[in-house]
């Protein structure tokens, strides 16, 4: 039998000094132009409104897409985390502007690489921005075009960049791209977002220890020395602090803070949620905070995860594979890893009807001795049907089915014998 152990849902959600409020799916909206809830492990959607607006302004948000690209970067061996960036005029005039947002840089300085993702990620820091992108592609033009070539290896064919920091081409005089216009800006779908986000989650988790700060020092011993502080208010000390937020980014358009990309942990899985161009945050700076504090609670309210397979034991729908010229017939197949997935919680127990298992071979298939303990032989694929889906180029929980023993090779005169009988069968 298939082994599947529930871990419960925990009754009493995660409590934050904002209000937390149950309610179901069908009653609940975010108070914003678009947003998204995603599983971050599978790429699950677990909420959705209005998520492929492709029209959408991201502002900052822009900014974790050169974040990938610096750690693209610094994984090619292209740039190292202590190479010194240069300021040019135009970060350095940049940071003159009252309307964007920058930390004090000195003139003619060099900051290094380091340094500037910290700036760019924590207090988003446009000059950041602009001298990273100049010094991995030697323009920024260029750097939107490795931006824009990104988006499309990863599916995205919606987007619209013009600058690697997210501020519109109003904002940035005779620097904008080449055929671009003063009145563009960047725009991306909240699943657009998403899927950014999940990559870069995936590919460089690491990032995390940078956003989860509140603080970090900046430049230290240098001209351009300073304490960085993070915009995500719902970080530790904060009025709108959120137990188990780490990440991810905030944007502003209309110069409020009215975008959130945030990532956070509870009940033993990671969630991803993307809140666009949210509604009266003139008003109040926390909105997007507050909003996604809502969303939070709701998606933890609305699914759970459930142990589909634990490492080292039998799938029932696929216990075992042939051998062919082996010394045993048969090798048993155990699942290589612990495998857990999300699945809705309604009354107070877990759904797990629409989950299904496939396998990328079929059970008949013989495979040829020798075969190694451990070797991976079948890959499984879980998912959870349902009509949010998956985002685009994410299909679901991948895991291994491995063998549970060796099987030798047969002696050279049992695999001729074998040989031959094959020939007869196949041939004659």
């Amino acid at each position: 039998m298939k082994k599947i152990s529930i871990i419960l849902l925990s009754l009493l959600l995660l409590f934050s000094p904002l209000t937390t409020i149950n309610v179901q799916a069908e009653d609940f909206s975010v108070a914003a132009k678009s947003s998204i809830a995603v599983d971050a492990s599978s790429g699950k959607i677990l909420y959705s409104q209005n998520a492929t607006d492709s029209s959408t302004r991201i502002a900052s948000i822009t900014k974790l897409l050169t974040a990938y690209l610096v750690y693209k970067s610094v994984d090619e061996k292209k740039i190292a985390w202590d190479t010194k960036v240069p300021i040019s005029d135009y970060a350095y005039n940049l940071t003159m502007n009252s309307n964007a947002s920058n930390i004090p840089l000195a003139k003619g300085t060099e900051i290094t690489v380091k340094d500037l993702l910290n700036a760019l990620l924590l207090p988003s820091a446009n000059s950041a921005a602009i001298a990273l992108a100049e010094k991995i592609a030697g323009s920024e033009p260029k750097f939107v075009d490795m931006m824009m070539d990104q988006l499309k290896e990863w599916g995205i064919t919606d987007a619209k960049l013009y600058s690697s920091s997210g501020l519109p081409n109003s904002e940035l005089g005779e620097n904008i791209y080449p055929g671009s216009t003063e009145n563009d800006a960047n725009t991306m779908s909240a699943q657009d977002v998403a899927i950014m986000c999940t990559h870069l989650l995936k590919d460089y988790p690491e990032i995390l220890k940078i956003t989860e700060k509140t603080e970090l020092e900046f430049d230290k011993g240098g001209q351009s020395e300073t304490t960085l502080s993070n915009t995500n208010q719902m970080l530790p000390g904060f009025a709108t602090t959120r137990a188990g937020v780490d990440g991810l980014k905030t944007g502003s358009t209309s110069f409020y803070v009215d975008c959130f990309a945030a990532t956070t942990v509870q009940n033993g899985f990671r969630i991803i949620t993307v809140v666009l161009e949210s509604k009266n945050s003139s008003e109040d700076n926390a909105t997007p905070f507050s909003l996604t504090n809502s969303l939070m609670n709701q998606v933890y309210a609305s699914w759970t995860k459930i142990q589909i397979a634990d490492k080292g034991t039998q799938i029932s729908d696929f216990p075992s594979l042939p051998v062919q010229d082996g010394k045993k017939n048969t090798v048993n197949l155990v699942a290589g890893e612990d495998l857990s997935a999300v699945v809705p919680f309604k009354s107070g127990t877990a759904d797990t009807n629409a989950i299904s298992i496939s396998f990328d071979k079929k059970a008949q298939t013989a495979i040829e001795a020798p075969v190694k303990k451990g070797e991976e032989l079948v890959q499984a694929t879980a998912v959870q049907k349902d009509k949010l889906g998956y985002l685009p180029g994410f299909s679901g929980y991948h895991f291994p089915l491995t063998a549970e023993n060796d099987v030798t090779r047969a002696n050279i005169f049992v695999v001729i014998w074998n040989s031959f009988v094959r020939f007869v069968n196949e041939k004659l």
